[in-house]
C-alpha cells in the first residue's frame, strides 16, 4: 500500500468516527505531531492527546478532505481537510487545517498541522 493509499484509508476512518483506532493503525512509535499550540512526542504521549480532544467534543456533525496529494520519493503526504463540530460548551464551528505527513514503513513519523490558531 503506498503513502497516498494510506493516508486515504486513515481519512475514511477518521470520517467513520474511528479516531483512535486510525491512530494506533498508522502512527509510529516514535511519532513527532506539531501544530501552533506546541510539538508531541511519542505513541503514547500524542494519543493521550487525541484522547483529549475527542473528550472536549459534544457533537461531531460532518468531514471532508478537499485535497490530498503525495510525494514518495519524500516520504510526504499533504492534506487539505475540515471538520465541522461542537465542543462541550462551545458553539458549533467548521475547522480548516492543512497537514504535513511524513511516513516511514508505513507509518507517520512525523505530522505537522496548520491552522489559524487565533481567537475569533
Amino acid at each position: 500500500m503506498s503513502n497516498l493509499e494510506a493516508a486515504k484509508d486513515m481519512y475514511a476512518m477518521l470520517a467513520q468516527g474511528k479516531l483512535l483506532e486510525a491512530f494506533d493503525k498508522y502512527y509510529a512509535d516514535d511519532v513527532v505531531m506539531t501544530e501552533p499550540r506546541g510539538t508531541r512526542e511519542g505513541k503514547q504521549t500524542c494519543r493521550k492527546y487525541e484522547e483529549h480532544f475527542l473528550d472536549s467534543v459534544e457533537s461531531f456533525h460532518d468531514m471532508g478532505v478537499t485535497a490530498m496529494a503525495a510525494d514518495d520519493a519524500q516520504g510526504k503526504v499533504l492534506i487539505e481537510t475540515w471538520m465541522d463540530l461542537t465542543f462541550k460548551g462551545a458553539e458549533r464551528v467548521r475547522m480548516e487545517q492543512a497537514v504535513v505527513q511524513t511516513w516511514k514503513d508505513g507509518k507517520v513519523v512525523h505530522e505537522r498541522f496548520y491552522y489559524d490558531n487565533s481567537e475569533s
